[in-house]
């Protein structure tokens, strides 16, 4: 089964200052344990970058990809303006050239971003690994970071479909 690693949203503007994401040092850090073992496999890593308003404008500073973050020249690279990567981007072409069947996912934002690209790509047939501990969020005033983070890893491994499936597993014991 062919697999690609999808690494939504991990650009600056995310990832210092005001709109931190929680433990946003840990979390790129298993990203990069993640897209180094993808590349020694030969899966393709996929950078994911949302546009919105002067935060997250196309080529401004806040949009590049955080610091630390490691990156080939081979990787792949989508431009998003919603939450679901798969919305009016080319992610779907670019899986379908590659035969891809199984996606590997992490990255930010939890609740919004990640959760609607994980229920897009099972409703679109997509085998799901969630990466339990690579993906993050922010307080959003009546939930921690932490708490949301959790509820997401337990309510995304129950979406379970009769076509495909999703499995929320440690970084660390993701498989390429």
């Amino acid at each position: 089964m062919t697999t690609a690693l999808l690494i939504i949203d991990v650009q600056r503007a995310l990832c210092t200052g005001e709109y931190e994401c929680f433990e946003i040092n840990r979390v790129i850090e298993n990203i990069n344990g993640l897209s180094a073992r993808a590349r020694d496999a030969g899966v393709p890593v996929i950078f994911i970058q949302h546009e919105e308003g002067d935060l997250l404008q196309h080529g401004s500073k806040g949009w590049q990809l955080a610091d630390g973050l490691e990156t080939s020249p081979e990787d792949l690279r989508v431009r998003k303006t919603a939450p679901d990567a798969f919305y009016q981007t080319s992610l779907r072409q670019v899986l379908q050239k590659q035969e891809v069947e199984r996606l590997v996912i992490c990255g930010l934002q939890t609740d919004y971003c990640v959760n609607a690209t994980v229920r897009q790509a099972l409703s679109l047939g997509y085998d799901v690994v969630l990466a339990r501990d690579a993906h993050s969020t922010v307080d959003n005033g009546n939930i921690t970071a932490e708490d949301i983070i959790s509820e997401h890893n337990k309510d995304l491994a129950h979406l379970t479909g009769s076509v495909a499936r999703i499995d929320v597993i440690p970084a660390k014991e993701i498989r390429f």
